[in-house]
């Protein structure tokens, strides 16, 4: 399995508030595989952002919907914090920032 497959995967789970998805937002800090289990460092734009538990599981799935994986371990970071310039250039100009 090629990490990129993961990260295409993750591409995938689009923030149903913001339209744009969590890759392009930046929320991704980081991914790691060992012996088929990947385990994803991810943030979110807020601490008390209502749609958490919706979007942990969504990259979950995604990660794990990848030949070769056989789980995937989403764990929920807030160092460092989270802004706009993490964002890709083109989620930046979509969202106007």
């Amino acid at each position: 399995m090629d990490l990129q497959q993961v990260w295409d995967a993750l591409k995938t789970v689009i923030d149903p508030e913001i339209h744009i998805n969590i890759v392009d937002m930046g929320l991704i800090y980081n991914v790691v595989e060992t012996d088929g289990v990947i385990a994803v460092d991810m943030t979110l734009t807020t601490q008390g952002c209502p749609l958490s538990n919706e979007l942990k599981q969504q990259a979950q799935s995604a990660v794990e919907s990848v030949e070769g994986v056989k789980s995937a371990e989403i764990t929920l970071v807030w160092d460092p914090r989270w802004s706009p310039v993490m964002m890709t250039p083109e989620a930046r100009k979509k969202m106007g920032v």
